[in-house]
């Protein structure tokens, strides 16, 4: 049987529009070329698929048969060949995401750098903002998606829980809660606490800790990047709570896990209804397979001295 493409594109215009010429514009064609086309495929299938008079050209019982399936056979094919023409164009493009400060230095260095060894020609361009900046950027359309601590309305984005990370304290050397193994949340109590402001998506989970342990907080120092906040803390101006992944290098500074442990979720979030394109979703699971890789011993305290 020979049968073409085609013909089929053309059988289903008709179908659809019920008339040859209007088929024929909408498929940029003559409408002889149509009609030919209707009437090599009557030929092939030897029965009639249209009954015609001067008005209006209606499928018979066959043509209806023959639309549905067509309809379901090429709708199928397009979808397949839509997937091998992006597969040729994946690894080729510019891929905007959004950030949060702790995440921006914790963690997407590595993945960028990732990206760039396995995909060569994949710009992955980072917005280094804050959790609310991150989620705007995200339910705007300005990145293709965020990476962000788990928004306080999940139910505004399509979300992706990659990881857990705890909270730690982070304390001068000479501080005495630096010379406990850990410290319980209720130790807090009466400290001076230098603290990321609430355009942070960690400062409404540690405000809930608080909270829940029954510690009156003392804030003395609110700031916008955990890098201020520790230099504060050198300065012996309080104390900190921080996400383990921003944990400080430095040799004036202890960090000590906080018991019981309370963690934060870092969520890969994009417009719900919207799907990633091919290399938005490259950059998504490499992001996702790279927190996998993060081990616990490299989170870990520095134990106290």
């Amino acid at each position: 049987m020979n049968i073409s493409l085609r013909q089929l594109r053309a059988f289903l215009a008709v179908a659809r529009l019920q008339h040859f010429r209007r088929a024929a514009e909408s498929l940029h064609l003559t409408q002889p070329a149509v009609s030919r086309h209707i009437a090599d495929l009557e030929a092939e299938l030897d029965v009639r698929l249209f009954d015609r008079n001067t008005r209006e050209v209606m499928p018979t019982e066959a043509g209806r048969y023959l639309q549905g399936a067509v309809e379901r056979v090429l709708e199928e094919l397009e979808g397949v060949l839509a997937h091998v023409h992006s597969e040729s164009e994946r690894r080729h493009g510019k891929v905007r995401v959004a950030a949060v400060p702790t995440l921006s230095a914790g963690l997407m260095p590595q993945c960028i750098a990732a990206c760039a060894r396995h995909y060569p020609e994949l710009t992955v361009q980072l917005h280094d903002q804050v959790q609310t900046l991150v989620l705007e950027s995200v339910r705007g359309g300005e990145v293709d998606f965020g990476l962000a601590i788990e928004p306080a309305d999940p139910e505004a984005f399509h979300s992706e829980t990659i990881l857990h990370d705890p909270f730690v304290l982070v304390c001068r050397r000479d501080h005495p809660l630096a010379k406990l193994a850990s410290v319980p949340w209720k130790k807090l109590q009466g400290e001076l606490l230098v603290l990321l402001d609430h355009t942070s998506g960690s400062r409404r989970l540690i405000d809930d800790q608080l909270l829940a342990h029954h510690v009156a907080a003392d804030v003395v120092q609110q700031t916008g990047h955990t890098h201020t906040a520790f230099r504060m803390v050198e300065a012996g101006l309080g104390i900190s709570i921080t996400p383990s992944l921003s944990m400080p290098a430095s040799d004036q500074l202890a960090v000590r896990p906080l018991t019981p442990i309370a963690k934060r979720a870092i969520t890969l979030i994009r417009r719900r209804q919207r799907s990633l394109s091919p290399v938005a979703e490259l950059v998504w699971i490499q992001i996702r397979d790279m927190a996998a890789q993060l081990s616990p011993t490299r989170c870990a305290p520095s134990k106290p001295g």
